[in-house]
């Protein structure tokens, strides 16, 4: 629960401004919390002037001050930075460190969540890859033979993918480490798993900052999503169950190739109301 520290609170009404949800008044010129309807989100613990609000559900050894060294990014490097990302399809043969791997769920875990639901979980495969990887090359196939054999005006538009994902597997099992166009090699995958798509997006696209912040490259593996849906071999495999989905798969490595520059984009499309 959300506790309130008297001795500390000076009664500034801040907190009680700050709570979109009005579960804070003052009583006797001190802050009160009605546990019952707090969502937790922990505005009040991060504006309260005197640190007077904690909580016991989480781990306040977590919270730091606010320094503007530490925590301030210039806007004009943030925009640079997101502009020179890339889409990752060359990795080198090089493991990908726990302490790396862990900084980008960090990442995610920090990442809002509507109505502070926080139910984005994170499956990190590296051991199983390999069978991983097969079984979807082998549900994608499948998926495509069936495209092929009822077309009809609205499977046509995927023929094309179709014959993709037929090729895919089959070159695949000629030569599986020259021909993994699945996951291209990489050493490692982080899902990114929820019941809510936009929460698990929203994390998704904080990681992938802190994928590149620390030099490694990804892509949102699309197709492994999709062959994932509804396939319960998979599911088992990782150990999914209930109404969780894998939102993304992020395949990870360290980049085997070294872009120079940003590139153009379509203008954007504003309507200014």
């Amino acid at each position: 629960m959300m506790n309130v520290n008297s001795e500390k609170c000076v009664g500034c009404g801040i907190c009680v401004k700050d709570c979109f949800i009005k579960c804070i008044e003052l009583v006797d010129e001190k802050a009160k919390i009605n546990s019952v309807t707090c969502m937790k989100c922990g505005h009040c613990i991060a504006v309260c002037p005197k640190g007077a609000v904690s909580t016991d559900e989480y781990n306040m050894e977590e919270v730091r001050d606010y320094n503007e060294a530490e925590f301030k990014i210039e806007s004009d490097t943030l925009l640079n930075f997101i502009k020179f990302r890339r889409t990752i399809r060359q990795f080198k043969d090089k493991d990908v460190e726990t302490e790396k791997l862990l900084k980008i769920i960090e990442a995610g875990r920090f990442t809002q969540t509507g109505t502070n639901a926080q139910n984005v979980s994170y499956i990190v495969v590296k051991d199983n890859i390999e069978q991983l990887k097969e079984m979807a090359l082998e549900n994608l196939k499948d998926r495509g033979e069936e495209i092929l054999k009822n077309l009809n005006p609205k499977t046509v538009p995927f023929k094309r993918y179709a014959q993709m994902w037929i090729k895919m597997y089959n070159e695949y099992k000629e030569n599986p480490k020259l021909n993994d166009k699945l996951f291209f090699n990489a050493p490692a995958l982080i899902l990114v798993v929820s019941d809510s798509q936009v929460n698990g997006a929203l994390a998704s696209s904080n990681m992938e900052l802190m994928t590149n912040a620390q030099g490694l490259g990804t892509f949102f593996s699309g197709f492994f999503a999709m062959a994932a849906q509804g396939n319960e071999k998979i599911r088992e495999l990782l150990g999914l169950e209930g109404n969780k989905e894998i939102v993304t798969c992020m395949v990870i490595g360290y980049p085997n190739v070294k872009y120079v520059r940003t590139v153009p984009r379509k203008d954007a499309s504003i309507l200014w109301k």
